[in-house]
């Protein structure tokens, strides 16, 4: 009797164990069917990661191979949608290491060693479903080229680039951000020939390059421009007639002065955010009546007043909030030659102030 309920209670002990290990699966196993991912391509990909790579049971699709003091990349599953290389010391985007990596969405190369010349030929094409490529940080002289149709964000700043070959971009009708800050570009590498093909670019970042004039050929869509640190003088009248969606503009840290800014260039009713620090502005230029940020510190002025920076007649402002009330919110003044108290003209005109820096 004492045999019969030890072999019961050994046996109850083997199917609870077993039971734990079948949920212990399903826990595992379980969101990765959620994520219309088989069974087959879960081992599959689990058992072909890496040695070097970490590959996530819970984040199947995902591998991490960033912080590894990687020469060069090994050989990559097949069902993998994000790839992380970062932070290592790669120097060749080699297209046979990648020759499973058909599926990738997301592939991080930020701050590896990777040149023009160590980018195998139709590498990148060679994904047709990646959409976000991150090569920040590298030694790339170019932008590279061909790129995939499906690509929505392309990083490349602090690279060592100067041309952009003419048509890399066309047929990138997804690509919304352009990041090509902190590189070596000049007036003749921006132009219309080189852009064109950008016809949904919402962002596009070119600070810190080696620009003198505004760059031509920026797509209708454009909603963000950065051009902050470059060298540009002036900007042409009419300039912002082609951007009409233009909300957010920097260009902090130029060399702009107030000879080289036409009085009613900014004027554009799109303009939110406008940011002039650290330029040679001895005048505030005029305010269009939608703008709520102006950034205006570390300049050469000497003074300002309502009745030369309101966009509206002062008189005609009332103790009303409508539409016709400049949206001013915000402005920064300090770093000028411009003394305490703002002009009481200045505060009757931008009544939404909420604060002003001087």
């Amino acid at each position: 009797m004492q045999t019969t309920h030890t072999s019961w209670r050994s046996r109850l002990h083997s199917e609870m164990a077993l039971l734990l290990s079948l949920l212990c699966i399903l826990c595992l196993v379980g969101p990765v069917l959620g994520q219309d991912m088989q069974y087959e391509e879960f081992m599959a990909q689990i058992q072909a990661c890496p040695k070097e790579c970490h590959c996530p049971s819970n984040f199947p699709r995902a591998v991490y191979c960033d912080n590894k003091g990687l020469k060069s990349i090994p050989n990559i599953p097949p069902y993998t949608w994000y790839l992380y290389l970062q932070n290592n010391l790669i120097e060749v985007l080699s297209a046979d290491a990648l020759r499973n990596a058909t599926s990738l969405r997301w592939l991080n190369l930020n701050r590896n060693k990777i040149t023009s010349e160590g980018m195998e030929a139709g590498v990148l094409n060679a994904m047709p479903q990646l959409a976000h490529l991150y090569m920040d940080d590298n030694l790339l002289s170019s932008v590279p080229s061909p790129l995939p149709a499906t690509l929505e964000h392309l990083r490349l700043s602090r690279n060592r680039i100067s041309k952009i070959p003419a048509g890399v971009f066309v047929g990138l009708e997804k690509l919304n951000l352009l990041d090509l800050q902190g590189n070596k570009l000049m007036d003749d590498a921006v132009t219309e020939v080189s852009l064109k093909g950008l016809s949904n670019l919402v962002q596009i970042n070119l600070a810190k390059n080696q620009l003198s004039s505004m760059p031509l050929g920026l797509p209708p869509t454009t909603t963000q421009l950065f051009l902050d640190g470059n060298n540009i003088e002036k900007i042409p009248a009419g300039y912002f007639k082609g951007l009409p969606k233009v909300a957010f503009l920097r260009l902090n840290h130029n060399k702009l002065g107030s000879g080289g800014v036409p009085k009613n260039v900014f004027n554009v009713t799109s303009i939110l955010d406008l940011q002039l620090s650290h330029n040679q502005l001895t005048e505030v230029p005029l305010i269009p009546s939608g703008l709520e940020h102006l950034h205006l510190d570390h300049n050469n002025i000497k003074s300002v007043s309502g009745s030369n920076i309101c966009p509206v007649a002062v008189e005609t402002v009332d103790e009303s909030v409508n539409d016709s009330v400049p949206r001013l919110r915000y402005l920064r003044l300090d770093g000028n030659e411009i003394k305490p108290p703002i002009p009481s003209d200045v505060i009757l005109c931008f009544r939404l102030l909420r604060s002003i820096v001087i």
